[in-house]
């Protein structure tokens, strides 16, 4: 993203909110009981919780109550990484967590789920209600044979059963993994066959776009090629009867159990997420049920500044972390609003009317979803009853300076706007939310609590006001256990470890601002350096699709054979548009104007298409292994992208000019 470090604030906090905020009550609390800086604000409080982390997270558990059943030792007792121990000697369950809401008698009743569809059919779960399915699950489960540490499948959609079977899964101690059911049998078997789930909840199909999606034949495959299988539980959201041997979903959530939570070591795995996988296998993340539970209260209660009056609302699926944070929502008595359809249907404002009917608070969404509203003029302010609406917050791509700019002018002039960046490996922010800061467009606003956030050059030089590798130098409680079949914790130290030890290099360009900002510029290990400049993609990206020719843009650095460097810019044309000479100029001009010569590609190449990972990303690093020559199957996981066909354009260009 390019800096508007000169432009004043887009939205500044005003002292009542400043007041009210959950983060500025727990500095005065962390002040009087745990030593932190009273005064001093956001920034004194951030340097204080990674200089004293063990402190830090004291306080965390302290402030939100956590229930160890066995009290810890310590919050930190090694801070090498990878190794880090947390909470030694401490047990805990999430799923316990999750459904505390439910133990008040006069909260029984509200709702604890809300959940949508594409007919905009609106149903809600009230928390008593969500404690007795998950009751009832997880004591079917153990009847199954399911103990701690077996895994349990979903193959869901983001409605109320994903969220009971998650549940369920951690109450007995079992690890949750789940994908979407958009994904096809070869993707969903190239993480499932890893991780060898003993159950599976599985549905028969979904509806998205205004069309219902059979997948019985998918489930049949998944059945057959997942020997590890004990039983499948038969979720009909398209109303079928449940396939021979499979149990029905109702029969199993019927009874009025008390759920029953098996107290297990902070450590012990919550669940498995997985990378995007387009060159190669998913990696298979593991992450600790101690460690989501500090991380996510952290990070929902203090930077999303959530509580028991929000209504939580983030458009994701269930193949995406996202979909996970929106889950634990519910550690702070948050309602969670549940959308299981297409982002653009009827229309690209289908989220805007999502977020009124269901009275959002706090709105989640993609970077790219803003930006295609920008394009369509779409106006929520305007159209939709967005009372009460008090942040929009984004992430899965940097959020252009226009994206802030339209969110302020379209929806509200007094709206948080929270650009977020973090991952799946994590499951967690690195930097963005901090309801006390003011909001500059193009930035996030700050790095998180606990996050000691640093830019870095080639050889560790800390760098301010200047590109970067984002690293943290210290551990957060999320970063994962490890990864399933990695043995010896090779490809853990690979991913993460390697260019600097002992520090985490997460494969971001970002610029840590001389006023605590941050600002994301894209993925490093789809580097563009020309002539010995290092840039972003993501600020190319931002000045051509502001043109409204182009629908979608890829940038790519070829490094050649004979030394040379190849740099094209593909473009996907807006209907009606014509890549002639006159539209080549402008986006030239257009990229010498507003960022550098460097900037200006080699070649502007009419595409079909960009190709995106299953949840939704630009794909870089396989187009440039392609483009290199790389052959089809050893550049690409084909069953890791949301259109293989694509790429096949980009593979017969790389063999052309090979």
């Amino acid at each position: 993203m390019t800096s508007t470090e000169h432009e004043a604030p887009l939205w500044q906090p005003g002292p009542d909110r400043v007041a009210a905020a959950a983060v500025t009550r727990f500095q005065s609390w962390a002040a009087a009981h745990h030593g932190a800086p009273a005064d001093g604000g956001y920034p004194a409080l951030h340097q204080w919780s990674v200089d004293e982390l063990d402190t830090f997270w004291r306080a965390v558990a302290g402030w939100f109550d956590l229930r160890f059943a066995t009290p810890y030792e310590a919050a930190v007792t090694d801070r090498t990484m990878p190794g880090t121990r947390w909470f030694t000697g401490a047990t805990l369950n999430y799923a316990e967590h999750a459904l505390r809401t439910a133990e008040d008698p006069l909260r029984a009743d509200a709702p604890a789920l809300v959940h949508v569809d594409e007919t905009q059919a609106q149903t809600t779960v009230g928390w008593a209600e969500l404690r007795r399915q998950v009751g009832s699950l997880a004591a079917r489960l153990r009847a199954l044979g399911v103990t701690p540490g077996d895994r349990v499948a979903g193959y869901l959609p983001n409605v109320p059963q994903a969220v009971v079977a998650l549940l369920a899964t951690a109450a007995v101690g079992g690890v949750w993994t789940s994908c979407a059911p958009d994904f096809g049998a070869r993707g969903v078997l190239d993480r499932f066959q890893q991780t060898e789930p003993v159950v599976l909840f599985a549905v028969d199909g979904y509806r998205y776009g205004g069309k219902q999606h059979d997948r019985t034949a998918t489930v049949a495959e998944l059945r057959a090629e997942l020997p590890t299988l004990r039983a499948v539980v038969h979720v009909p959201l398209l109303g079928t009867p449940a396939p021979e041997g499979a149990l029905e979903w109702a029969a199993l959530t019927a009874a009025d159990t008390e759920p029953v939570f098996e107290q297990v070591p902070f450590d012990h795995p919550l669940w498995i997420l997985y990378s995007s996988g387009t060159t190669g296998l998913p990696k298979a993340i593991v992450q600790s049920q101690g460690g989501i539970l500090v991380e996510h209260v952290k990070q929902l209660g203090l930077h999303c500044d959530l509580g028991p009056e929000d209504r939580f609302f983030w458009y994701t699926s269930t193949g995406w972390m996202m979909w996970n944070f929106l889950v634990s929502g519910l550690l702070t008595g948050t309602t969670l609003v549940l959308y299981d359809g297409s982002p653009g249907h009827p229309d690209t404002a289908a989220q805007w009317r999502v977020a009124e009917q269901t009275g959002a608070t706090f709105f989640g969404t993609s970077a790219a979803y803003v930006m295609a509203c920008r394009k369509a003029g779409v106006h929520p302010g305007r159209d939709f009853d967005l009372s009460r609406v008090h942040c929009v917050a984004t992430t899965g791509s940097p959020l252009p300076p226009d994206g802030f700019r339209w969110l302020h002018d379209e929806v509200a002039d007094d709206l948080w706007i929270a650009s977020v960046s973090g991952g799946t490996d994590v499951c967690s922010c690195f930097a963005g939310a901090v309801p006390t800061l003011p909001v500059r467009v193009g930035e996030l606003q700050a790095p998180c609590l606990g996050t000691d956030l640093r830019s870095w050059g080639p050889d560790g030089e800390p760098l301010v006001d200047e590109v970067g590798e984002l690293v943290v130098v210290s551990p957060m409680p999320s970063m994962p256990l490890y990864f399933w079949n990695d043995p010896d914790g090779s490809r853990y130290h690979d991913s993460y470890f390697a260019m600097y030890p002992g520090v985490w290099r997460h494969g971001d360009w970002i610029t840590l601002t001389s006023h605590g900002s941050v600002i994301v510029h894209g993925r490093s290990d789809s580097t563009l350096n020309r002539q010995g400049v290092r840039m972003g993609s993501a600020d190319i990206y931002e000045v051509v699709e502001r043109l409204p020719e182009i629908r979608e843009s890829l940038v790519i650095g070829v490094e050649q054979p004979d030394g040379g460097y190849w740099m094209p810019l593909f473009v996907h044309l807006a209907e009606g548009a014509v890549l002639d000479d006159a539209l080549r100029d402008t986006v030239r001009r257009a990229l010498r104007d507003q960022l550098s010569p460097r900037h200006v590609p080699d070649e502007i190449i009419e595409v079909p298409g960009v190709p995106h990972t299953l949840t939704g990303k630009r794909i870089e690093v396989p187009v440039k292994r392609l483009l290199q020559g790389t052959p089809f199957d050893k550049a690409v996981n084909a069953g890791s992208v949301d259109d293989a066909e694509l790429l096949r354009f980009y593979a017969d260009l790389g063999r052309d000019r090979g």
